[in-house]
């Protein structure tokens, strides 16, 4: 699964992973400075924030571009020289643009943030008549936030349409690899399926996971200071009082709690995921041989087999139930506990409306930063039950035992308990 797109992919992301976490620190400890060398350092911390789009140019914007590139530059020179790779130029340098067009993307979430501050303040005072102003200055005001919102949705247009050619490359990367080894597979109960769509959804599943989580990780880089920052507002949590790092605190503390309830409710349903397909697999694969022989597909055996996809997907459809109560239930008390943890200081007129739309958005960036298990939950589920299919063919290749679940269709068609495989003309 890996080993067609991604050279020695152990250590490849083991690298990835060591490289990337050096590149982070050496930039927040001193590489973002680095760049007055080139006279592109950070802003003066006295000078008023650059508001808008035009912080996208700026010279520690310029410099990140830079920092970036050559870093990428290092780590693709040095994987092409120690373990050249026919697919190194899609597996190294187009999924580094991606992670940069995801950083993007973050940084306009940022920029937005950023906006609300000032901009909702400014609301504030036309509302309760304090500040005069002008049709001209609301409107560039609007017209700020309406081109940071158009570059975010052309950039998340750009990178859509770089995934999907990311994804096709993975994939058929697979199918090459699987296909140059179709004597040794093709015994595998639904092996063509397995190639055909599993290899699919597999880089599907893998990329949207992947996007996901780097999404959360950055954005959880991004937002954290901005929380911290932001927090010198809030002096107290509702029934805990006065504490350090309040905002933070109380979004790690809920995350931590969401996630371990869900896992524990959704603990079965990888197992169930996996049954299912083998079950539609098999009725499939019964009808497909029913199409060229007569003696196959017979409504006793259909019947059956069709019997074992409704007991699984009654099954499936019953853990789902208590799954979904407990995953909705603290979605829906995620909505409201932002405001809940800002109750205190909003009643006490502690923060405006400008600092109470900056928390609540960052805020609310963070929790969901932290809540990536529980948001792919489902999607992890599925990603498992594709995984040990396609975990068969890496056995066969290397000579290891099949799955159990696998081993044991196989004992079975040998006995016949399971009918065998038939040529299809």
């Amino acid at each position: 699964m890996f080993v067609s797109f991604f050279p020695k992919p152990k250590l490849f992301f083991l690298s990835a992973a060591a490289w990337s976490l050096f590149l982070v620190l050496l930039w927040f400890f001193g590489g973002q400075q680095f760049g007055s060398v080139f006279g592109l350092g950070p802003a003066d911390p006295a000078a008023p924030p650059n508001i808008g789009i035009s912080v996208f140019w700026s010279n520690p914007f310029l410099w990140f571009y830079i920092y970036y590139t050559a870093s990428v530059l290092i780590f693709y020179a040095f994987w092409a020289w120690f373990s050249p790779h026919p697919w190194q130029n899609w597996s190294i340098i187009v999924a580094s643009v991606v992670l940069f067009l995801i950083y993007f993307t973050v940084q306009v979430s940022v920029a937005v943030n950023n906006w609300y501050g000032p901009f909702y303040d400014y609301v504030q005072g036309l509302m309760s008549g304090t500040r005069k102003s002008t049709s001209t200055e609301f409107y560039w005001g609007v017209a700020s936030f309406a081109w940071l919102a158009l570059l975010g949705m052309n950039v998340q247009v750009v990178n859509a349409f770089v995934v999907q050619h990311w994804i096709f490359r993975w994939r058929t990367a697979m199918n090459d690899y699987f296909m140059a080894n179709w004597d040794k597979l093709r015994h595998i109960e639904g092996a063509s399926q397995r190639i055909q769509e599993d290899t699919m959804r597999f880089c599907q599943i893998m990329e949207d996971l992947g996007a996901t989580f780097v999404r959360s990780i950055m954005t959880l880089i991004a937002f954290l200071p901005v929380l911290i920052q932001l927090q010198v507002h809030i002096t107290e949590l509702p029934i805990v009082g006065v504490i350090a790092h309040p905002l933070v605190v109380a979004a790690l503390v809920w995350c931590f709690f969401g996630t371990i309830v869900v896992m524990l409710a959704g603990v079965k349903l990888p197992g169930l995921q996996f049954r299912n397909q083998r079950v539609e697999a098999a009725y499939r694969k019964e009808l497909v041989y029913g199409e060229d022989h007569a003696d196959r597909a017979q409504p006793l055996t259909t019947k059956e087999l069709f019997n074992n996809v409704r007991r699984n997907y009654f099954r499936l459809y019953g853990h789902y139930i208590y799954f979904n109560v407990v995953r909705y239930t603290y979605l829906q008390a995620d909505g409201i506990y932002s405001l809940l943890i800002l109750g205190p200081s909003l009643v006490a007129g502690k923060i405006t409306f400008g600092i109470f739309s900056q928390i609540s958005n960052a805020f609310d960036r963070v929790a969901n930063s932290l809540q990536f298990l529980l948001n792919s939950w489902s999607t992890i589920v599925e990603l498992q039950s594709i995984h040990k299919r396609l975990r068969a063919f890496e056995a066969t290749l290397e000579g290891e035992p099949l799955p159990d679940i696998d081993q044991h269709y196989l004992d079975r068609q040998q006995a016949g308990m399971e009918p065998k495989d038939q040529p299809v003309h």
